[in-house]
């Protein structure tokens, strides 16, 4: 089991910026992916932008070369850069963490308590 506590959410203009970070603690050492989904009001939860344990990254097209996630594993710490903020961009950010499975304990998904991003033009 994980918890995840999100924080920098808020209200910004277009083209403005935002950092969005998720403190994990817990079951930290079963994690092999965090990640960043968001959802918009009579939509979809769709992916943003993940991290595995190893490092590598990827994004969801509509974000790429604006948005950047980074990870501090000395504070098993997940951040979520975003520039060039759009309107589209608006919808609740949630954090997620992926554990894996270990003796009687099943892999799980995660997911934080989610943060209201507003972009308004």
């Amino acid at each position: 089991q994980v918890q995840l506590v999100e924080s920098g959410g808020g209200l910004v203009q277009a083209g403005g910026s935002l950092r969005l970070s998720c403190a994990a603690s817990g079951r930290i050492f079963s994690i092999n992916a965090m990640g960043w989904y968001r959802q918009a009001p009579g939509k979809q939860r769709e992916l943003v932008a993940r991290i595995t344990s190893g490092g590598n990254t990827n994004y969801a097209d509509s974000v790429k070369g604006r948005f950047t996630i980074s990870r501090d594993s000395t504070k098993n710490t997940v951040y979520l850069q975003m520039n060039s903020l759009k309107p589209e961009d608006t919808a609740v950010y949630y954090c997620h963490a992926r554990t894996t499975g270990w003796g009687t304990i099943p892999a799980q998904d995660n997911w934080g308590q989610g943060t209201q991003v507003t972009v308004s033009s």
